[in-house]
């Protein structure tokens, strides 16, 4: 009986003194380890060139076919209706390319990667943190598409590279704090599907009753009232603003104070029920 318990009671001592050291991983290593794991997740986009084809195409791809479609029927014609559209655009993409961490998150905890992290004396937030700092380069890129694609088509920002540098920005750090919603919905769902199922139905009503390819008032009252308090609104009005007028209006405070409020919310809730399923 002994010889049998004395193992287990060695790795539970070993598994107590992990536990031990992570409670004490200070704000500084916390950070080390969490530009690490971004690393090794830059690396990983470097070896699989593919996770790139959806931040590439997507901001070409439906630039030109919104542009095409709805020019000519919201704005009169296609030049008119860039300065309402890019913006809307950009917070399309962004927000859809932030969905795509919580299911790679899901892939890696069913393969377990995950489990070889456990182990380690680190942060808890840095496996999760990490991954979503290297895809601050995909949300760089899809913005910057998005403008990109804008002016071959005759877009002309009036608030010049600071107004567009400024809506890039502020997309990106949107992006960024969303990803921690689809973070958390990575470490409750079942599989790698079910979080592109839900984080489709997520995104997808939010973005599209919004005013990102509409004017509200041309909207009925009912649907209007939701599209000015949903969020996305907010950072379509904001981008636009920044962009179009190179204004830092009431709708830029709105979208960072719900970024701030967003993380503050989801990024425990996601360590939490990480700790709770690995």
């Amino acid at each position: 009986m002994s010889t049998t318990t004395a193992p287990v009671r060695q790795a539970v001592r070993a598994a107590e003194r992990v536990a031990a050291t992570r409670r004490h991983v200070s704000v500084g290593e916390t950070l080390g380890q969490t530009l690490a794991m971004a690393w090794r997740a830059a690396k990983k986009m470097r070896r699989n060139p593919e996770q790139f084809f959806d931040v590439a195409l997507q901001p070409v791809l439906f630039t030109a076919m919104f542009a095409y479609i709805f020019g000519g029927a919201i704005a009169g014609d296609v030049q008119s209706y860039l300065p309402l559209m890019i913006p809307g655009i950009l917070a399309q993409t962004v927000l859809t390319t932030c969905m795509v961490t919580g299911v790679q998150l899901r892939e890696d905890m069913e393969k377990g990667v995950f489990d070889r992290f456990k182990s380690l004396p680190i942060a808890r937030i840095a496996p999760l943190a990490g991954p979503m700092v290297a895809d601050l380069l995909r949300y760089a890129i899809a913005a910057t598409l998005t403008f990109a694609m804008g002016l071959l088509m005759g877009y002309r920002p009036g608030g010049g590279v600071a107004g567009v540098l400024g809506a890039i920005l502020l997309a990106i750090l949107t992006g960024w704090s969303l990803a921690w919603v689809f973070t958390w919905v990575g470490t409750i769902a079942r599989s790698a599907g079910g979080v592109h199922g839900i984080s489709m139905m997520i995104l997808f009503p939010l973005t599209f009753l919004s005013n990102a390819f509409v004017p509200v008032e041309t909207l009925p009252g009912w649907l209007a009232s939701f599209v000015r308090i949903n969020p996305v609104s907010h950072l379509v009005t904001a981008a636009r603003d920044l962009a179009n007028h190179a204004q830092v209006s009431g709708a830029v405070a709105w979208t960072l104070l719900a970024c701030l409020v967003v993380v503050a919310v989801f990024a425990p809730l996601s360590v939490r029920s990480y700790k709770r399923h690995i």
